[in-house]
């Protein structure tokens, strides 16, 4: 695309700041969705004054985009009101005591270990999402919460790089026919495992003590009026998504507004006779929604699309295929940008590249791009949808991340890429 020369240096600058903003959310004293929106909005707008085209066709690319963003955000707003009607009902009471143990070590290892194989079958996303909320069961205090809730994004985004379901990049290079679905598990599903495994495995030695019995006792607490059966159709109701999407080819977040009427019209049949069970029902949820973790996270993805509209991400990709004649170091590295950019933009442009004439199918460069893009996002929180969701569940701030958890994922991402390559 033809720009003006000015265009792209300042689209970069903006970005840049913008990007500084959000990471010190805490110095700056600005809500990050405040800086996230407005980045958007500004990303944007130096495109359309840099674009030469008509108006009317940056106006369309622009939709093309929100279009694709929009998928996102309906598909965040299902899962995040499916599981907010679980919690309303205490349905998460009914199986919770299976799931916890007072030593924090082993708690460690049974978050990461349920992440890491319920990703591979429903996505990095939903996988945090609903993992979140059990252990805000599990753990009351956010503080300790922390880490528990950091390592379910790192083992749900290594999870969902193993399957052609468990993450849109890999599934985009199985729609695309990039990889195959028996190769892209043999291969992947080791390295997977093994990045998701090592920060466990560090933070195994830090953690130490129990948690206080009357933290994750909830046998006693009553349930309310449908709780199992909410629960079990819920849980139903999300393994269904990825079926949904198999079976009808249709976007995965139609699957999702399908679960979410059908429990819509189930818990209106059950509680709408009884004035006292409005707290039950969708209407009432939709109110608890956090509606700014979604405006956040379509802020960021449309300030991306920007710039790889700009063509910014294409030059990137262009200039890594120049000066990197590895298809290990190229894959890596761009594992390591998707830490910083959306790992789709990446993924698209990188294809893009490459022709299946030039590189077939099943090749070792494609399941490490596979590996590399899916686990690559979690080396900094705002790598990955699944990241950035938890941002605005947890209030999980960059800074913190960064200094806590990023070290351990970034060696678990090196050591996997490492026994991939190893492979071939």
């Amino acid at each position: 695309m033809e720009v003006l020369s000015f265009s792209q240096p300042l689209l970069i600058a903006i970005f840049c700041l913008g990007y500084l903003a959000i990471i010190f959310e805490f110095v700056v004293r600005v809500n990050k969705t405040a800086v996230s929106l407005l980045l958007a909005v500004l990303c944007w707008l130096v495109y359309f004054f840099g674009d030469v085209r008509p108006p009317l066709e940056s106006e369309n690319t622009l939709i093309d985009h929100l279009g694709r963003v929009s998928e996102i955000l309906f598909f965040l707003l299902g899962a995040m009101t499916l599981v907010e009607l679980i919690d309303s009902h205490k349905g998460f009471h009914t199986f919770i005591h299976f799931l916890h143990t007072r030593s924090k070590r082993k708690m460690l290892w049974v978050i990461a270990l349920i992440s890491f194989f319920l990703s591979a079958v429903l996505d990095n996303l939903t996988t945090t999402i609903l993992m979140v909320s059990i252990l805000r069961k599990l753990i009351p205090h956010r503080n300790e919460r922390f880490l528990y809730s950091c390592l379910v994004v790192v083992a749900a985004n290594a999870g969902g790089a193993w399957t052609p379901i468990g993450d849109v990049t890999t599934t985009m290079l199985w729609i695309g026919g990039q990889i195959t679905t028996v190769k892209v598990m043999k291969s992947v599903f080791l390295p997977s495992l093994i990045s998701a495994l090592f920060p466990v495995f560090i933070y195994s030695f830090c953690v130490k003590g129990k948690f206080p019995k009357s933290e994750i006792d909830f046998r006693d607490e009553p349930l309310e009026p449908g709780a199992h059966l909410v629960f079990c159709l819920g849980i139903a109701l999300f393994l269904f998504v990825p079926f949904f999407k198999w079976l009808t080819g249709m976007p995965a977040f139609m699957g999702m507004l399908i679960s979410l009427s059908i429990m819509w019209l189930i818990t209106d049949i059950m509680h709408q006779r009884d004035e006292q069970r409005q707290h039950l029902q969708v209407p009432h949820i939709l109110t608890k929604i956090d509606v700014s973790s979604i405006l956040f996270f379509l802020g960021i993805i449309l300030s991306v699309n920007a710039l790889g509209s700009m063509g910014l991400l294409k030059s990137a990709a262009a200039a890594l295929n120049q000066y990197l004649q590895s298809d290990i170091l190229m894959s890596t590295t761009i594992g390591l940008i998707s830490a910083i950019i959306d790992n789709v933009p990446l993924v698209v442009a990188t294809k893009g590249m490459y022709s299946l004439q030039a590189v077939p199918v099943d090749s070792p460069f494609w399941l490490m791009i596979a590996y590399a893009a899916g686990t690559g996002g979690s080396i900094l929180v705002m790598g990955s949808s699944a990241g950035v969701a938890l941002m605005g569940l947890e209030k999980v701030d960059f800074l913190s991340y960064l200094r806590k958890v990023t070290v351990p994922v970034f060696l678990g991402y090196l050591i996997g890429i490492s026994c991939l390559a190893v492979f071939f």
